[in-house]
C-alpha cells in the first residue's frame, strides 16, 4: 500500500485543468456528465483513502475497539506514518461527513419548504407566484415532499388554502401573464409534474416580454428534463469531500446553465431572444433558493452565456481528439481518475489481506 494510499487525495489536482477547457470547448450536454462523473469519482476515491487511514491510524491509539493484532509491526508498515496519518485522517473524515451531511440536508429542506409553498396552488407543470422579486428555477419533483405534514388538521389546511388564495389573487393583469406563460408551455412539453414544477414570480414575469417567457420556460424545462439538480448537488457533495474538487463545482455550474440555454435555443428556435431573456434576468434576478437548485439566471459568468447564445449552436463531440488541448486535458483528467481508482482499490485490498493475515476477519 505504501504512499499509494496518499494519492487519492492528491489526485484530484490533474482534474482540475479540463474545468476550464471543457466548459468552453465541450458540448454542454457532455461536459456536464463528464465533470460530474469526475468529481464523483474521484470524491469517493480520497474518501476512501480517508477510511483506510482512519483504520490503521486508530489502530495504535490505546482504548481503540480494533482488534490488538490490527497494531502489529506489519500491519504499521502498511501505511507510512501511520499514527500521524491516521489521526488527522479521523479529524479530515469527521469533517467530510458533517459537510456532506450539512449539504444534502440544506437541498432536501429547501425543496420540501418550496413543496409546501407550492401545495395551495393548481397543479400543473407551471407555478406563477405573485411575488414583487423577481426570480425563476426548476423545482424537480417528490411525491414525499407534496404530501401535508402528519398532524395538520383542519387549522393547517384553513391556512394553507388561505395562503393559496393570497397567492393566486393577482389581478387581472397577473392572470394575462400567467395565461400566456401556458400558452408559451406548449413549446416544451415533455416534462410532466412528474419531474417537477416551473417556478416564476410576477416580477420575473414584468421584466420580460411574451417571447423571452417562452424562453423562460424552456430553459427551466430543460433543466427538469435533463435532471440538472443532481448534478449539482452530485458535485457539491464531492466538493466537500475533497476542496481540490472545488472548480469543478463551479464549471458544472456553469455548464447545466449553458444546457439548458441550448435547449431553450432549440426548442425556440431563436437563439437571440434567449439571449436577451437571459441578460434581462441576470439585472433583476436574485437566484435560486439554494445552489443545487438550477435557476433562469443563476449568479456566474451570464456574459459568457449571453456570448455563446450569438455564436452558432456547439457541435455535439462525445469524446475530442488527443491532438486538441480540451482532448489532451480529457485524456489527463480521465487517467487521473483512473489512478486515483487503482490506487483506492489497491490500498483496499492490500489493507484486507495484511489484517487478515495479522487476525481472522
Amino acid at each position: 500500500m505504501g504512499v499509494f494510499v496518499f494519492l487519492p487525495l492528491v489526485l484530484p489536482l490533474t482534474a482540475l485543468p479540463i474545468a476550464r477547457l471543457a466548459e468552453l470547448h465541450l458540448h454542454p450536454r457532455v461536459a456536464t456528465r463528464l465533470l460530474s462523473g469526475l468529481a464523483g469519482v474521484l470524491a469517493l476515491c480520497s474518501t476512501l483513502c480517508l477510511g483506510l487511514l482512519v483504520v490503521v491510524g486508530t489502530a495504535q491509539l490505546p482504548g481503540n475497539p480494533l482488534p490488538d493484532a490490527w497494531s502489529d509491526p506489519e500491519v504499521r508498515e502498511a501505511v507510512p506514518y501511520d499514527e500521524i496519518a491516521g489521526k488527522a485522517a479521523i479529524v479530515a473524515l469527521a469533517v467530510v461527513a458533517v459537510g456532506c451531511t450539512a449539504a444534502a440536508g440544506r437541498h432536501r429542506r429547501v425543496r420540501r419548504r418550496a413543496h409546501r409553498a407550492l401545495a395551495g396552488l393548481p397543479g400543473g407543470e407551471l407555478a406563477v407566484l405573485t411575488d414583487a422579486v423577481p426570480y425563476a428555477y426548476a423545482l424537480p419533483g417528490s411525491a414525499a415532499a407534496r404530501l401535508p405534514d402528519a398532524g395538520t388538521g383542519a387549522d393547517a389546511r384553513s391556512r394553507s388554502r388561505s395562503r393559496s388564495r393570497s397567492r393566486a389573487g393577482a389581478g387581472a393583469g397577473a392572470g394575462a401573464r400567467i395565461r400566456v406563460c401556458f400558452r408559451a408551455r406548449a413549446l416544451v412539453r415533455g416534462g410532466g409534474h412528474g419531474r417537477g414544477r416551473v417556478v416564476v414570480s410576477t416580477g420575473m414575469l414584468d421584466c420580460l416580454d411574451t417571447r423571452e417567457r417562452a424562453a423562460l420556460l424552456a430553459h427551466e424545462q430543460a433543466h427538469l428534463i435533463g435532471g440538472h439538480h443532481r448534478y449539482l448537488l452530485a458535485v457539491r457533495l464531492a466538493a466537500r469531500a475533497n476542496p481540490l474538487l472545488r472548480p469543478l463545482r463551479a464549471a458544472v455550474a456553469y455548464t447545466t446553465e449553458r444546457w439548458a440555454d441550448e435547449e431553450a435555443a432549440r426548442v425556440t428556435g431563436e437563439r437571440t431572444v434567449v439571449a436577451r431573456a437571459i441578460g434581462k434576468a441576470a439585472l433583476v434576478s436574485r437566484g435560486t433558493p439554494t445552489p443545487t437548485l438550477a435557476g433562469f439566471a443563476a449568479p456566474g459568468p451570464v456574459p459568457r452565456r449571453v456570448a455563446a447564445l450569438l455564436e452558432p449552436a456547439p457541435t455535439a463531440v462525445n469524446w475530442p481528439s488527443m491532438s486538441t488541448a480540451v482532448g489532451l486535458a480529457v485524456w489527463t483528467a480521465a487517467a487521473g481518475t483512473l489512478g486515483s481508482a487503482l490506487s483506492s482499490a489497491n490500498a483496499t485490498i492490500t489493507l484486507f489481506l495484511v489484517l487478515k493475515a495479522a487476525t481472522p476477519l
